[in-house]
């Protein structure tokens, strides 16, 4: 069962009922009862905080992770579960914004990011319906094709294996015959997202971090030697380094770090499983796909043979089945065969989306180190994030850290976001008609 139910307000924790019905063996973080010190200490138990920690125990470093909730309660639970590689950008646009110096390590760390989670998964043993068929990215536009055709050949010139393909090839892998073409990435695959959060947390608890959950850090105080981390039952943790991985459901624990990023939530619907019949002509091979709009929707089948159906919604979190209309429609309009399905699941996580389409790395103080805003490209992307990260405070002889570090930018007039997002949707709406 998908990552699935998840939704009215996010603050509020889920039953433990509902957690072991989605996502498999439960991974119950227990609160911090005890001051402790360790080499480095984790804000937050999504895929960035647990992959951090992981691979820092690999390294033989102490590590502390502290959750407000519990490992995948934010966004790493609830996303659409598609493991794509790359960026917003193509190689070619990231050598002219970055120079070929800069941009190289970072155009080899994105286009593996992908060979990051399933090597993990396979490493570690990590159960979550893993699957690497592809993913496929459709347009409903002629002037769009030739923008894929650019991107696969330069991903091609990469070395990625990169395939176009054309309208009838598109409606015979996804079942409709709503694009023009597309172009397919066959370094992509599908997890189920709350299991592989969980295999994360297991596999780092395995080597010897420590995971705590209910654990909301409040303040973070710079010591002789490193830093105190305070939480807010009581009791603190005394580190050399501090990495703060909260992305979309950061808080106010460091200055203007929220207020950088705007925290969009992201919808998706689930269907019960399909009937065969109708799952057989319906992404048939099993890749993912998310089309070339602005406003895009992303889709694909689960182990169970469910639809899931992802794309924009209110900016506020979901308050019943009415605010997912919108993608049961998307459905039908796709999938005509699919007229009157019923829907199982519905929820919504919280994107991290950033002013210029970036994964940002800040290093605002000594021994303090910030990752987030993967711009709906999570899980790859987080992923591998983390093992750089660590790499990096590991100091791991022979390995450069391939993101640019940057300094903290509060987008201005933040406080409006929820009008950024309803003016942006109108824009792109206009454009993607238009285009």
């Amino acid at each position: 069962m998908d990552s699935s139910n998840l939704q009215g307000d996010a603050r509020m924790p889920f039953p433990p009922s509902l957690w072991a019905a989605i996502g498999g063996e439960a991974v119950h973080a227990p609160a911090l009862a005890a001051s402790m010190r360790c080499d480095v200490v984790v804000v937050g138990a999504g895929y960035t905080g647990l992959s951090t920690a992981l691979h820092l125990a690999e390294g033989g470093a102490s590590v502390c992770v502290l959750d407000a909730a519990q490992p995948g309660w934010g966004a790493s639970g609830r996303n659409g579960g598609q493991v794509i590689p790359g960026l917003k950008y193509d190689p070619d646009q990231l050598r002219v914004m970055f120079g070929t110096a800069v941009a190289d390590p970072l155009i080899g760390a994105i286009g593996t990011a992908a060979d990051t989670v399933f090597e993990l998964i396979k490493r570690h043993g990590i159960a979550c319906d893993a699957l690497r068929n592809g993913w496929i990215q459709p347009t409903h536009s002629v002037k769009t094709m030739r923008a894929l055709e650019s991107r696969a050949r330069q991903w091609r010139a990469e070395g990625a294996h990169a395939q176009m393909m054309d309208a009838a090839e598109v409606a015979r892998h996804i079942g409709t015959q709503a694009y023009v073409g597309g172009w397919k990435d066959h370094r992509a695959g599908s997890i189920h997202p709350l299991k592989y959060c969980r295999g994360l947390a297991r596999a780092a608890a395995g080597l010897g971090a420590a995971i705590h959950g209910d654990t909301r850090v409040v303040r973070l105080e710079r010591r002789e030697g490193g830093w105190r981390v305070h939480t807010k039952g009581g009791p603190h943790i005394d580190a050399g380094r501090v990495v703060i991985a909260t992305n979309g459901y950061s808080d106010h624990l460091w200055p203007m770090l929220r207020q950088s990023v705007i925290a969009a939530n992201s919808f998706i619907v689930a269907t019960r499983p399909l009937p065969d019949e109708l799952a057989a002509s319906i992404l048939p091979g099993r890749e993912v796909a998310s089309d070339s709009r602005r406003l895009l929707l992303y889709y694909r089948r689960d182990a169970q043979g469910r639809l899931l159906m992802g794309g924009r919604g209110p900016f506020r979190d979901p308050r019943g089945p009415e605010d997912f209309i919108h993608l049961e429609r998307s459905v039908e309009l796709l999938f005509p065969q699919l007229k009157g399905v019923q829907y199982e699941y519905r929820w919504a996580g919280r994107v991290a989306i950033t002013r210029d389409f970036l994964p940002h790395v800040h290093e605002p103080a000594p021994g303090l180190s910030i990752a987030l805003g993967y711009n709906g490209r999570g899980i790859a992307m987080s992923s591998t994030m983390g093992r750089c990260l660590a790499q990096r405070l590991l100091g791991q002889a022979g390995t450069r850290f391939p993101f640019p570090v940057s300094t903290i930018h509060p987008i201005p007039f933040h406080g409006l976001q929820r009008f950024y997002i309803a003016a942006g949707v109108a824009w792109y709406s206009v454009l993607d008609r238009f285009s």
